[in-house]
Parts: C-alpha cells; sequence; structure tokens
C-alpha cells in the first residue's frame, strides 16, 4: 500500500473506535448511569455529575 492509504486507513480506524468508544456510557438519568455514578466514587464525580445525581437517583 502506498503511504496516503494507510494514512487515510489508520485515520478511519481511529475516528472508528472514537465512535464505539465514545457510545457506551449510558443516558444521564437512567437506572443504569445512576449505578455506574454509584460504582465511579465521590472523588471521580464531576460537579454537574452530582447535581444531576442528586436530581435524578436520589429524589
Amino acid at each position: 500500500m502506498t503511504k496516503p492509504v494507510i494514512r487515510i486507513t489508520t485515520l478511519i480506524a481511529s475516528i472508528s473506535a472514537l465512535f464505539l468508544l465514545t457510545a457506551c456510557e449510558p443516558e444521564m438519568g437512567t437506572p443504569e448511569w445512576c449505578k455506574m455514578i454509584k460504582e465511579k466514587g465521590v472523588e471521580n464525580v464531576s460537579a454537574k455529575e452530582a447535581a444531576n445525581f442528586a436530581k435524578d437517583c436520589v429524589l
């Protein structure tokens, strides 16, 4: 293969991997999301996540 073909193939593979990895997180407010936040631990949760957790999972 030539270098441009290899670069394009690598770029497409990288973009595909990015989409696959970011699509795995559950939607905010769902029971799966609440479980994920509980397992994350207090030190790894952002302020926005904590507020949404309190609103959607506690109340």
